[in-house]
């Protein structure tokens, strides 16, 4: 791909100074694969796939893994092509009225599982528990730089979703900057705190259980729903029911917990929607803050169903054709 003069080589964060959106210019994501999708398929060559076993060399040097009899089942590596990049020197510049950020960072890739062909879901519950494990680790050690602000921890999967290879991976960007959505949810919650002294996440748990009719599953310790106001069709919400703000800080049990739930949350929309593209992701709080009494970590999961049009982009607004209530019903009746 050919760069205009004046383009950056190395990444950076830009604000928008109109909404105060930041955006990461990556240069180097472009040589990856399926970097501009153009026909939704992703490649699927198992004896050239970097994430699996004998194909270590085409993979950055490993950050961790575990072995077992010789053998690993699950790797992290830092990711080929980062967004973002750790021995970037921290700096921040205003040019006019754009302000810009170097692009330090972390960016990693969790290679789930050593076979070319099991998606996450259908991994025996010890190895989810151990890959979120692994996740669990990673943020807290990522938490030591203390240029870094926050933490994404983010699965594609299926092209259309944004996905780049068809083995099971995850990834970790770690950022410089609280992203604007995660931001949203933490004053949104701080607010609801302050004029109620109650966490908006635990109210709706209590709403949502005793009303029932959106709720997929629920545990002792987790509960998966279709959100009130879900933005796409059989989005779901996956939170421990005891409050934790913190992912990393959550304990052995109720990372097995929140593995089990997320495990059968998978499976049920791979059955009722036919292996359906997804995107996952962590919404947890920012780096070394001290546990909050106003958020609450949990997971999002959204089909890829339906794409955007020019009245979302216009709008911010988005249009669900699927109630969650319904969603929530023929997930339920959906064996897993």
């Amino acid at each position: 791909m050919a760069f205009c003069y004046g383009a950056p080589r190395m990444p950076e964060l830009r604000r928008d100074p109109v909404v105060d959106r930041w955006v990461i210019i990556a240069p180097e994501r472009a040589d990856r694969p399926n970097a501009l999708i153009r026909d939704f398929q992703l490649p699927d060559d198992e004896d050239g796939c970097p994430f699996c076993p004998g194909n270590e060399f085409l993979t950055p040097p490993e950050i961790a893994a575990l072995r077992e009899q010789g053998r690993w089942t699950w790797r992290i590596v830092p990711n080929r092509y980062p967004a973002l990049r750790t021995e970037e020197r921290m700096s921040r510049k205003g040019i006019g009225l754009y302000d810009r950020v170097a692009g330090v960072g972390a960016h990693e890739v969790i290679i789930e599982t050593d076979s070319h062909k099991q998606p996450l879901h259908e991994l025996p519950l010890p190895r989810i528990s151990s890959v979120l494990r692994a996740v669990q680790d990673r943020i807290l050690d990522l938490s030591r730089d203390v240029r870094l602000r926050s933490i994404v921890f983010f699965k594609n999967s299926g092209a259309i979703a944004g996905g780049s290879l068809s083995h099971a991976h995850s990834q970790l960007l770690a950022l410089p900057i609280v992203p604007l959505e995660l931001q949203r949810e933490l004053e949104g919650a701080r607010r609801h705190f302050e004029a109620r002294e109650r966490c908006i996440y635990c109210d709706v748990l209590d709403q949502e259980i005793g009303d029932r009719s959106r709720l997929v599953l629920e545990t002792d310790l987790c509960v998966v729903l279709a959100p009130y106001a879900a933005r796409t069709p059989f989005e779901l919400l996956v939170l421990p029911r005891e409050h934790r703000s913190a992912f990393e800080r959550s304990s052995a049990e109720e990372l097995s917990a929140l593995a089990s739930a997320l495990r059968t949350a998978l499976r049920k929309l791979d059955l009722a929607l036919d292996r359906p593209a997804y995107n996952l992701y962590l919404h947890t709080l920012p780096l070394r803050e001290p546990p909050s009494d106003s958020f609450h970590f949990h997971l999002e999961i959204k089909p890829v169903l339906t794409l955007q049009g020019g009245f979302e982009w216009s709008t911010g607004y988005s249009v669900n054709p699927t109630p969650p209530e319904e969603a929530a019903a023929f997930l339920r009746q959906t064996e897993a």
